[in-house]
């Protein structure tokens, strides 16, 4: 593939699927509103309060919706929300979303009940 094409195709997002419904509340992650929330979120509670379920100290980067809002404004806007740090939100907070089982472990190793 020509260099030009590639640096074509990389420019255009990706949507993986994602449902009509789903491009429709996207949006909202790009309003000054949703930045004002995240900050202050992440302001109130600035480390992964998962990393801190096995006792490890990380910064929080990203906010999770703690009870999937799948559309919902009044959840998408009020939460409850959760800090994490991105490989947790990446890991742990999709498969969360997807309905999937979720173990945390201690930082002794054994499972978090």
């Amino acid at each position: 593939m020509p260099d030009e094409q590639r640096r074509r195709e990389s420019q255009v997002p990706r949507q993986y699927g994602r449902s009509a419904e789903a491009e429709g509340y996207r949006k909202l992650y790009r309003t000054a509103r949703w930045r004002r929330l995240r900050e202050r979120q992440l302001s109130d509670a600035p480390l992964c309060q998962w990393c801190l379920e096995s006792e490890i100290v990380t910064e929080a980067t990203e906010v999770h919706h703690a009870t999937p809002h799948r559309g919902s404004e009044e959840l998408f806007w009020n939460g409850p929300f959760v800090s994490t740090c991105k490989p947790c939100h990446s890991s742990r907070g999709q498969r969360e979303d997807l309905g999937q089982v979720t173990q945390t472990f201690g930082a002794d190793g054994w499972p978090v009940a």
